[in-house]
């Protein structure tokens, strides 16, 4: 199928329409088929603009949709209509809301924004993390990818490259493996986390991550039973080698998704009101795909959920107020040496999880 994007450049009556390459190779099946049209239209002056954008859907029907672009100029967003939007860097969110995020195929949905600064029109929409000019993300691993599957379990004990660790000490907490719930296949690992210090629990893989490596890409499948609490809690945790052997951190608290550096306890987001905001819940009783990359190098991460990269939960290098500034009160270089899906909490919070169809790779695995 050849797509078009329709943008328009800041002056109120000219249209830039760009078309997909005709002579692009057919790309490989994607997992998520959510293609798109933009519209932009805007209006501007020597300090700000005002625009309207128009969604169009041109693949399956859409039942909520996140529209992302970045601003190629000094743009800021400073209100909007119709849709969430929030901003981080130059990288725009705009979440549909409750009465306008269903779009059939062929249907539109619209929003407004306004904005300070000047530079030219976004150009590199992505729809629920699709760019609208190309294919999302295949289901095939990506070279190198490590499959940590659970299907060759043989028994309710995680075996194998596959081992349960309580960190501090044994007590209700438990790693299981589910032949009841599964994402894919028959079989997924099922967490049972109980709140207190005590019952901290893991599948532990040391196996699954090349500690060779500089770049980590982890993807994997989630479900869980309980909203995300406000106090602080872990689910995966990865042991950094070159960090005194703490470990980095993905959990949640107050109610959103969050990185934990254990060595300095910093966070990303901050946990201000506005860092929260730039975050996510996780959802509960759904299937919810989970990818986050770390650089050792230089230190940059980014997480997606379902696709759609997170603000608040993505590390650029760059100091950002309310996102990344605490995390980069000092210089960061990890080298990670295993992976660990589970459960700690550091006062309130249970939760059961089930986690399915992880994979490790060198470069983005996509959803």
């Amino acid at each position: 199928m050849r797509l078009t994007l329709a943008a328009a450049v800041l002056a109120a009556s000219t249209v830039l329409t760009v078309p997909a390459p005709a002579s692009a190779a057919p790309a490989a099946p994607a997992a998520a088929a959510a293609t798109c049209d933009v519209a932009w239209k805007t209006n501007a002056w020597s300090t700000g603009f005002t625009a309207d954008v128009t969604l169009t859907n041109t693949a399956a029907p859409l039942s909520g949709w996140t529209l992302t672009w970045t601003f190629p100029g000094t743009q800021q967003v400073t209100s909007a209509w119709n849709a969430t939007v929030t901003q981080a860097g130059r990288t725009v969110t705009a979440a549909s809301l409750a009465w306008n995020g269903t779009v059939p195929t062929g249907g539109t949905a619209s929003f407004g924004l306004q904005g300070t600064g000047t530079g030219a029109a976004p150009t590199d929409f992505a729809v629920n993390g699709v760019s609208c000019g190309e294919d999302g993300p295949t289901t095939p691993p990506a070279p190198g990818a490590t499959d940590g599957g659970f299907e060759d379990q043989a028994t309710s004990v995680p075996s194998g490259d596959w081992s349960v660790s309580t960190p501090d000490c044994s007590g209700a907490g438990t790693a299981t493996i589910d032949t009841t719930v599964a994402h894919t296949g028959t079989k997924s690992l099922r967490i049972n986390g109980a709140a207190g210090y005590c019952n901290h629990v893991f599948a532990a893989n040391d196996a699954i991550i090349d500690d060779a490596a500089t770049v980590w890409h982890v993807r994997y499948y989630v479900r869980h039973t309980t909203a995300l609490p406000a106090a602080h809690v872990t689910a995966v945790a990865l042991r950094d080698a070159a960090d005194g052997s703490k470990d980095l951190r993905f959990g949640g608290q107050n109610g959103a998704l969050q990185w934990n550096r254990a060595s300095d306890d910093a966070t990303l987001p901050e946990q201000s009101p506005a860092g929260v905001a730039l975050s996510r819940p996780l959802p509960v009783n759904t299937w919810t795909c989970v990818e986050f990359s770390v650089n050792g190098t230089d230190g940059t991460m980014e997480t997606w959920l379902d696709g759609v990269s997170v603000p608040g939960l993505r590390q650029d290098g760059v100091p950002t107020h309310d996102i990344d500034s605490q995390w980069l009160n000092r210089t960061y270089r990890p080298r990670l040496t295993d992976l660990r899906l589970g459960w700690e909490s550091y006062g309130d919070g249970a939760d059961t999880l089930w986690y399915d169809d992880v994979r490790v790779a060198a470069a983005r695995i996509g959803c």
